[in-house]
C-alpha cells in the first residue's frame, strides 16, 4: 500500500508518501516547506500570507515527495500511488483549503480513493512512527489510550478506545503553545516562541520567579493558560520599571514560565491516568519537543504507573509534517472508515473544515 499524504493546516506546506506492508512501514519521503522566517517579521502566523505561500509551493512540494517513486516521469511516478490522504482540519480555512482542494484535484485526476484525515489524529498517530530510520514496525497500540496533545491550537486530553474518542479535558482559552509565542512577544524574543524560550530557560532558574499554575486544582482535566500569560506580563513590566532586563533575568524569566506550564499539563496528564487507567500514554503535537516537558513527563509516568507503555513522536514528527497524516490514513484504510470520497462519491462535498472535531 503506497500513500500519498498532503498537509496544509497551517504555514507549513508537506508532502509524503508512506509504505506500509505487513505491519511495516517504510517513510520514502516526508518534505515539508516552512513559514517560519517569513512570519518572524510579523510576530505569529498571518494566514493570508500563509496560504498564498502555500499555493505556490504546493506542487514543488508534491513534487519533490513523489520523485521516490519508480517511473520515467513525474506522470509515471504519481500513477504509482494507491491512495491519497489530506488534512481536513481543524487549522486556518485558508491554508486547509490549499491542500484539500489540491487532493481532490489530484484524485479525480488520478482516480484513486481520497481520505480526509484530522490534524489532531494525526498528532496522536506521529508517536507510531517511533523509528530514528524512515521504515521499521508499526507500533502496536495497547488500548485504552491517553493522548496529551500540545501545541500552538490546541491543548487537549483525549481517552481512546478502539471504536471511539472522548476529549476529557481541553484549553479553556490559549492553547500552550500560543501561551510560549505570547509569551516569547512580550519579552520581545521572536517567533515562534516555544523553541527560543526553551532554549533561554535551560540556563535560568525556574524558581527565581512565582508564576501561577492556572486551574492546577479545579478537579477537572481543563486547562487555562491566558492567566499565566497575563501574570508573565505583569512581572516583565514591574521588572522593566526598575531596570532593563539582564540577559540572566530573561533566562529566569524563561525558566519559570516554562516551568509553570509544564507543572499544569503534568498534573493534569497524572490525574487523568489515575482516573482512566489507560494501557498506553501518547504525547503528540508541536510542543512535544520541548525537553522538559518530555523528560519529567516520562520519568514521572514511569515511577507512579510503571505498568503505562509511554509513545513520544521523534522530534521530526513533533511539528506538523505529512507523514502522520499518511499514517492516520492508513488506519483508516484498513478500518475502511472513508471519510474521503471515491470516484462515485460526488467531490463537491469535500471541503476543508477549519473547525473540525475528533470523531467520537
Amino acid at each position: 500500500m503506497r500513500i500519498l499524504a498532503i498537509e496544509t493546516s497551517c504555514d507549513e506546506t508537506a508532502a509524503a508518501i508512506l509504505e506500509i506492508k505487513n505491519s511495516y512501514f517504510n517513510l520514502r519521503s516526508n518534505i515539508i516547506s516552512s513559514q517560519v522566517k517569513i512570519h518572524a517579521k510579523y510576530g505569529g502566523i498571518v494566514p493570508e500570507v500563509a496560504a498564498r505561500k502555500q499555493i505556490e509551493m504546493i506542487m514543488p512540494v508534491i513534487n519533490k515527495a513523489v520523485i521516490c517513486l519508480p517511473g520515467k516521469n513525474l506522470k509515471e511516478k504519481i500513477k504509482n500511488i494507491n491512495y491519497i490522504a489530506v488534512t481536513q482540519g481543524p487549522g486556518l480555512i485558508t491554508s486547509l483549503t490549499v491542500g484539500v482542494e489540491t487532493a481532490k484535484t489530484l484524485a479525480f485526476t488520478l482516480n484513486k480513493p481520497l481520505f480526509l484525515v484530522n490534524h489532531l489524529e494525526g498528532h496522536i498517530y506521529s508517536a507510531l512512527l517511533n523509528k530514528n530510520q524512515n521504515y521499521g514496525k508499526l507500533i502496536k497500540i495497547k488500548f485504552p489510550v491517553l493522548a496529551l496533545i500540545v501545541s500552538g491550537g490546541h491543548t487537549m486530553l483525549v481517552l481512546i478506545k478502539k471504536n471511539n474518542n472522548k476529549i476529557i479535558g481541553e484549553t479553556l482559552d490559549d492553547a500552550v503553545g500560543e501561551a510560549f509565542d505570547k509569551a516569547a512577544k512580550i519579552l520581545n524574543l521572536g517567533y515562534p516562541g516555544g523553541p527560543i524560550i526553551a532554549k533561554l530557560a535551560a540556563k535560568g532558574n525556574s524558581k527565581k520567579f512565582n508564576l501561577p499554575r492556572p486551574m492546577l486544582k479545579s478537579h477537572d482535566f481543563n486547562f487555562s493558560f491566558s492567566g499565566l500569560k497575563t501574570a508573565l506580563l505583569y512581572l516583565v513590566r514591574d521588572l522593566k520599571r526598575q531596570k532593563k532586563l539582564s540577559t540572566q533575568t530573561i533566562q529566569d524569566i524563561c525558566a519559570s514560565f516554562e516551568q509553570a506550564c509544564v507543572d499544569v499539563l503534568i498534573a493534569k496528564t497524572l490525574s487523568a491516568i489515575e482516573k482512566f487507567k489507560p494501557s498506553t500514554f501518547i504525547l503528540g503535537g508541536g510542543v512535544a519537543a520541548n525537553q522538559l516537558l518530555r523528560q519529567t513527563l516520562a520519568q514521572k509516568i514511569r515511577t507512579e504507573f510503571p505498568k503505562i507503555k509511554i509513545l513520544m513522536p521523534e522530534m521530526k514528527f513533533t511539528g506538523d509534517n505529512a507523514a502522520m497524516i499518511a499514517l492516520a490514513g492508513y488506519y483508516m484504510i484498513g478500518s475502511q472508515i472513508k471519510f474521503g470520497m471515491t470516484k462515485k462519491n460526488n467531490y463537491k462535498r469535500v471541503k476543508a473544515e477549519p473547525n473540525l472535531k475528533l470523531s467520537a
